[in-house]
């Protein structure tokens, strides 16, 4: 069940990092290309994008992420690595799902003919994935360092550290 679980931690937050990367790339489209009906249509097509793969590869990753600090010697709040890649999931999840709504408009501006380029959608995505291979490299590494509440080591052991799964 464990590996399970890790497999849908990984790939959930795989595909959130992929549908990121097609919305940069859509974002620069939007902002690069001469032709309005090109223009107009990454605008109209972020938004869908957005609630069919952004938002529940999110939630999923965020899910998964959970259920992965809970269920391992890790914990949810032993190590700092963990804890930050939780607050870090939080947050990103958090403004992902406020900025459906600026989403939302520019497709409404598009979908009313109006000129939609906006460097935004760039911007938020260049964020995103800078945050999610920053999350990346503390899931590889994990870097030492325990939180205040780590449970105190067994008495008379020296250098106790849980072994990995």
């Amino acid at each position: 069940m464990r590996r399970l679980a890790l497999v849908a931690h990984v790939g959930a937050s795989v595909g959130w990092l992929g549908a990121v990367v097609v919305s940069l790339a859509l974002g620069v489209v939007g902002l690069a290309a001469d032709d309005p009906q090109v223009v107009r249509a990454v605008y109209l097509i972020l938004e869908p994008v957005g609630w069919t793969t952004l938002v529940p590869f999110s939630v999923a990753s965020l899910v998964t992420g959970l259920l992965q600090a809970l269920g391992t010697h890790w914990g949810l709040t032993r190590h700092y690595w963990v804890l930050i890649k939780l607050v870090m999931n939080l947050v990103a999840t958090g403004v992902l799902l406020l900025y459906m709504q600026t989403l939302g408009y520019l497709a409404d501006l598009a979908r009313g003919g109006a000129d939609a380029r906006n460097a935004s959608p760039v911007v938020h995505a260049a964020a995103a994935i800078v945050l999610l291979l920053v999350a990346l490299v503390l899931s590889v590494y994990k870097p030492r360092g325990t939180t205040a509440w780590t449970p105190a080591r067994p008495a008379g052991v020296q250098g106790f550290r849980p072994t990995p799964p």
